[in-house]
């Protein structure tokens, strides 16, 4: 089933279908996510921290916390998965207006009725529900790091082809922006010719205004959050044909099944969104670098 659903939906044309829903809010809420991917690994490892100490009820609630924005891709993997791969009868355009929906078509789904039923409580198989929702979410948020992970390697692509130089990140691509516009502004301007002012500028070099360089940090943030807002149509084949989709699927069913059986599993893992943030440092450390060299 999981190679199934992994062929329908996670490659061409699957994925442009489900891409669909990112045009819209999703290119705005794409760098607010970029932003609090940071607080979200931070909760997440003060959640493992506090279940290390013995403090599940604490560790639990803080699993819980939804720091990103939940995106329209995000919500319509939830469905999929939740309908195509979990079997859960659901309404695809009630659950992506109904935040509620899913939960409750959790505690509905009659493969599961039976294990729900021996909860001690009613509170208790609501909490279930709202677990299983839960994981369903942080499944899908995954795609956001995932996301900012695969923008990040094209800006490096493009660092090294245009501009000959390691740019982890789009701060780090900035200053070789701004400098470019500034050397094809002066060699336009130069009183002897655009020929002369070629070869003149090309060994003097032209530094680029502080203006500049932040007007050129703003414009790639937005450019970027367009492309990271559908990054999974070049990510999600990349993923199928390595097997990625399938281990994290099968981790994600894993964790499901404890769950419901009542085992010790662990919860599920969002290992990208660490994985983004150590490109986040290489970012920062590449920026620094170059600073104090200049």
């Amino acid at each position: 089933m999981v190679d199934g659903f992994v062929a329908r939906h996670f490659t061409w044309p699957g994925t442009l279908r489900l891409h669909g829903a990112a045009l819209g809010w999703d290119i705005l809420k794409a760098p607010l996510n970029v932003l609090l991917s940071p607080i979200l690994v931070l909760t997440r490892l003060a959640a493992f921290l506090v279940r290390r100490a013995g403090l599940r009820g604490a560790a639990d609630w803080l699993d819980r916390r939804r720091i990103l924005l939940r995106t329209s891709v995000a919500r319509r993997v939830e469905v999929l998965v939740a309908r195509d791969l979990l079997g859960i009868p659901l309404g695809p355009e009630a659950a992506l207006r109904d935040p509620s929906a899913l939960p409750r078509a959790i505690l509905a789904a009659p493969q599961l009725r039976e294990m729900i039923r021996q909860r001690p409580s009613a509170a208790a198989a609501e909490a279930l529900g709202q677990r299983i929702a839960g994981t369903l979410g942080t499944y899908a948020s995954t795609r956001s790091a995932v996301a900012e992970m695969t923008t990040t390697l094209c800006i490096l692509v493009i660092g090294a082809l245009v501009f000959q130089a390691l740019t982890p990140g789009l701060i780090s691509m900035a200053p070789d922006v701004a400098s470019s516009i500034s050397r094809s502004q002066a060699i336009a301007s130069f009183p002897l010719g655009q020929t002369l002012g070629g070869v003149w500028y090309g060994v003097l070099g032209v530094r680029a205004a502080p203006w500049l360089i932040g007007a050129s940090v703003a414009g790639l943030i937005m450019l970027g959050s367009v492309f990271t807002a559908f990054a999974g149509v070049i990510a999600d084949p990349v993923q199928s044909r390595l097997g990625i989709h399938h281990r994290r699927l099968g981790r994600l069913i894993d964790t499901l099944e404890a769950d419901v059986t009542g085992g010790a599993g662990r919860p599920f893992a969002a290992r990208e969104h660490v994985y983004a943030r150590i490109l986040d440092l290489w970012d920062a450390a590449a920026s620094a670098v170059r600073l104090f060299r200049s």
